[in-house]
């Protein structure tokens, strides 16, 4: 296993801005890392960048010391030891569970003993041994998905690339195929490239999550930096469900706030600059001697509400509360913590 680099790549199609801009990342052998970002923010060319069916225009990939790729060069897709795993999961559907997972063995070239061999356990790896000759067709969502997984592990690939693979599952699958790909990452020891727009699948999975936007890295972190010191707005309003207020900041304020920090700014007794504070709902708080809010909204979750809560001066914060509460009433609340995005 060789660390997977990303040095300076960028990818310009012609447009009004490049589809990605000088993308600077180190994946550890063995790592985790989600691209994490909207629609269009550049995630899915990086992935077509590191399989091979895009050409940087910039920078270079490289898997250890080997190039694979920068604006002069490019080893084909065939020869990077690598396997991907699309949303649509891509099985021929007149072929058994068996034959599609050993199909990328049949193009090598590996028959017989040694084919079965290592189809069975690559099925045995994603508990699918048991419908080793049944059709696509026959099996659930969920089951297609692992048998695209095991299609990736039977070939030892050196880097696993998956393209929004839960995207068209139900939450119920999505929770399983979730523990699927947790397992499947621990047994292969792959290092695993995963692209999706949904926050809560990259904090779930990945060991490392990169957030993009308009093409250019946001920020770098394991998952729970990420959510507890996001950088930016971008990231502090992609990750968790938190509320991004604009208050006066004295110069010089720290970045982690209190109660006892902010309250002077709701009440006007700060002067600064308006910065951008995250808030994230389970810090706010009933408090009888706090801000004076109003409930916008309150939308049953089965174990909560979730409140949108309307500042005096209009701006919405984020809670939630155990106790059925109507819109309109009016609430006191304080804020345990915040955090200065920048």
């Amino acid at each position: 296993m060789a660390k997977l680099i990303l040095n300076h790549v960028g990818k310009d199609f012609g447009g009004s801005r490049p589809a990605v801009s000088s993308l600077s990342i180190d994946v550890r052998a063995g790592g985790f890392l989600a691209l994490l970002g909207p629609s269009g923010c550049g995630k899915t060319t990086v992935l077509r960048m590191i399989a091979g069916f895009e050409q940087p225009s910039d920078g270079s990939i490289l898997l250890g010391d080997r190039l694979l790729a920068d604006a002069a060069s490019m080893v084909p897709p065939e020869r990077r030891n690598m396997a991907m795993v699309f949303q649509s999961y891509a099985l021929w559907p007149h072929m058994s569970v068996a034959e599609n997972v050993g199909y990328p063995l049949k193009v090598r070239g590996i028959s017989g003993e040694r084919w079965r061999k290592a189809v069975a356990d690559a099925l045995e790896a994603v508990r699918l041994h048991e419908h080793a000759e049944r059709q696509p067709a026959d099996l659930s969502g969920g089951q297609r998905q692992r048998v695209a997984l095991a299609r990736c592990l039977v070939t030892s690939p050196d880097v696993v690339l998956l393209d929004e693979p839960l995207a068209n599952l139900d939450r119920h699958l999505k929770q399983e195929m979730e523990e699927t790909f947790r397992d499947f990452h621990n047994r292969s020891g792959a290092t695993m490239i995963y692209v999706t727009h949904d926050q809560s699948e990259a904090m779930a999975l990945a060991t490392e999550v990169a957030v993009m936007s308009e093409g250019r890295l946001v920020q770098l972190a394991p998952p729970e930096e990420i959510y507890a010191r996001p950088e930016g707005r971008m990231a502090g309003a992609l990750i968790g469900q938190g509320a991004i207020l604009q208050l006066p900041l004295p110069e010089g304020t720290p970045r982690l706030l209190d109660w006892a920090a902010l309250r002077p700014l709701f009440q006007g007794h700060a002067a600064g600059a308006c910065a951008d504070i995250l808030v994230r709902p389970q810090h706010v708080v009933v408090d009888p001697e706090g801000i004076a809010c109003r409930v916008v909204s309150a939308l049953y979750e089965g174990e909560r509400y979730a409140l949108r809560l309307a500042l005096p001066d209009g701006q919405i914060l984020r809670a939630f509360s155990a106790a059925r509460v109507s819109p309109g009433e009016k609430l006191a609340v304080a804020i345990l913590s915040a955090w200065r995005l920048a």
